[in-house]
């Protein structure tokens, strides 16, 4: 993970003041992770999810599984869950962030990191604008195979897609090539139609 990715996750995670059981789907056993975050250290338990494993690391439990089912987890049993560079890898991504949702507690805040494309602006998009061929160019996270990568995704989607039915949602853009961390807390209660 990039410094500058983690630096920005612990700043906003240390505005949140993080307690009680604490999900990373798409973990790594290293220092990496972010359940290594220092603003975590007063959750009660971290919990890894990755493809492989199971493993132990530093405090944190890793279990193998597949984002797009977890069903070894209980719903609402997580006060926070995070993912970062994961979903643009994942084929089935909606389904992961329905198990992230559905995992988490009322009142919980999810933390999404990702590639996302980066809207037309500032002084390199104003000199583009004048190349006919790169008007339409936008910068992006290049493609990287781990094995896999599938999708980049606009603020749209973040804020549509990712963020449905989430409360209280912030959305930084980070760095160049562009990534963005997305944060929302799940309602107390459900929507009453």
């Amino acid at each position: 993970m990039h410094p500058t990715i983690m630096a920005h996750f612990e700043r906003l995670t240390a505005a949140r003041t993080i307690q009680g059981r604490v999900l990373e789907v798409g973990a790594v056993p290293s220092d990496e992770s972010l359940l290594c975050m220092k603003a975590l250290s007063g959750a009660t338990e971290k919990v890894g999810v990755n493809l492989l494993g199971p493993w132990e690391y530093a405090d944190i439990h890793f279990i193998q599984a597949n984002g797009n089912a977890m069903p070894m987890l209980e719903d609402a049993s997580f006060d926070a869950v995070f993912c970062n560079a994961t979903l643009h890898h994942d084929r089935y991504f909606w389904k992961t962030i329905s198990e992230m949702k559905r995992v988490l507690k009322p009142g919980g805040r999810l933390f999404i990191g990702a590639p996302v494309y980066r809207e037309r602006r500032g002084l390199w998009f104003r000199i583009l604008r004048r190349i006919p061929l790169a008007r339409d160019l936008t910068f992006t996270f290049a493609v990287h195979r781990c094995p896999k990568d599938y999708y980049r995704f606009g603020l749209d989607a973040v804020r549509e897609v990712f963020m449905e039915g989430m409360e209280q949602v912030e959305i930084c853009d980070v760095m160049t090539p562009p990534r963005m961390i997305a944060i929302g807390v799940k309602p107390l209660s459900a929507p009453t139609d």
